[in-house]
């Protein structure tokens, strides 16, 4: 992180030695036939590129050469993925994106390119030959259904076997030729919002929180509002006199507007509690399985005071910051616990009889009605 991280490339080779693909070719075909899975199809044709968006009722045989499937967000649709995809906690867990998979056959490629996000690129089947580095001529190449570099000037080409990884950071750009027809590569992505993103957020949070103080209803980031002014007042205007141009603004007005807007606080409070809801809100093809067996574990739970094994669901999304915890777009109604901290940091947390700490019944409630929801898998242990 220090001497790489949004600086410079960086090869690792066999930074996950004998590695095994947490899906099959098979699998990401069938997962690019669903319509709650993202996928494009990427080929080139009389030496033009092409795109096609799925799901597919037909995909190329895999004796044809140069066309490329890519898969996105696979961890919300595989345990192994989703795995895989977190082994990267030593970066922020706010920045991180989602697992693409893509598949290859010999020749097949997206073209030179380069991404606005940070990447991991992981060869996870056959071989791959990148060519990369950091240039300063980021010009596309106009009326292409892709983002191809209209001059790429490499500096790097290596091969990249299985186990290989390949770190680029941001406008890196680069270009991923498959060597095999067997060739998979796994992508890590990040987050990197621009900065007028943020600033609408937070535009919107803090117009949410104006409407629930004024009694004018609620939203995303307004539940619980937070203390703050009151905008519940009327325009009031006595000295105002008989005026001969109806037809113009009146100036106290404007002064009475930029004095409302004064009132608004951005802060630390509402920049944690936009980024808390909104880094947190799941993924749109996110879809929660509440287990069968809710009521008799939910027993269980309380039974053993949440002893046990607690595991969080692949598709939930959990931050925290200084005492507020957050969990699939909603702050949740307690302080963010040091027990709660390390579920959200390694999504995974065991608790045992000989823990002398003992869960409160709020915090037990809690976890409960997470599991009920899906967002929490829990396994009674015996010790």
């Amino acid at each position: 992180m220090r001497s790489y991280w949004q600086k410079k490339p960086l090869l690792v080779r066999q930074a996950f030695k004998d590695i095994r693909p947490p899906v099959s070719s098979a699998e990401l075909k069938r997962m690019a036939r669903r319509d709650d899975v993202e996928s494009r199809l990427i080929w080139r044709e009389d030496d033009q590129w092409q795109m096609q968006t799925g799901p597919f009722a037909r995909l190329p045989m895999q004796r044809e050469s140069d066309w490329t499937l890519l898969v996105q967000s696979i961890d919300l649709h595989n345990d192994a993925a989703a795995r895989l995809m977190h082994r990267f906690n030593f970066i922020p867990a706010a920045r991180l994106d989602d697992l693409m998979a893509s598949i290859a056959t010999e020749g097949g490629g997206v073209g030179p390119h380069f991404d606005s996000y940070d990447v991991f690129l992981i060869q996870a089947r056959g071989r791959r030959r990148w060519k990369f580095g950091q240039q300063k001529d980021l010009s596309l190449v106009p009326d292409l259904p892709l983002k191809i570099l209209a001059s790429f000037q490499p500096r790097e080409d290596v091969v990249l076997e299985p186990g290989d990884m390949l770190y680029l950071p941001p406008h890196a750009a680069h270009d991923g030729i498959s060597l095999s027809n067997d060739c998979m590569t796994l992508s890590v992505g990040f987050r990197a919002p621009q900065a007028s993103t943020l600033a609408q957020g937070m535009l919107e949070a803090a117009a949410e929180q104006i409407a629930a103080r004024s009694g004018a209803g609620s939203g995303l980031y307004a539940d619980p509002p937070l203390p703050g002014p009151d905008f519940t007042s009327h325009y009031k205007d006595p000295s105002q006199s008989a005026t001969a141009h109806a037809g113009e603004i009146p100036v106290q007005l404007i002064d009475a507007t930029l004095e409302a807007i004064g009132k608004v606080r951005f802060d630390r409070k509402l920049a944690s509690r936009y980024l808390g809801c909104w880094l947190t809100e799941p993924h749109p093809l996110a879809v929660f399985e509440p287990p069968a067996d809710a009521e008799s574990v939910v027993q269980t739970i309380f039974e053993r005071k949440g002893r046990g094994h607690w595991e969080v669901d692949r598709r939930t999304r959990m931050l925290y910051e200084s005492s507020h915890f957050y969990i699939n777009g909603e702050l949740a109604p307690l302080k963010a616990s040091p027990r709660l901290k390390s579920l959200a940091d390694a999504r995974a947390l065991t608790i045992l009889a000989s823990d002398r700490t003992r869960m409160s019944e709020d915090i037990l409630e809690l976890l409960a009605q997470w599991y009920e929801d899906g967002w929490l898998h829990y396994q009674p242990l015996d010790t």
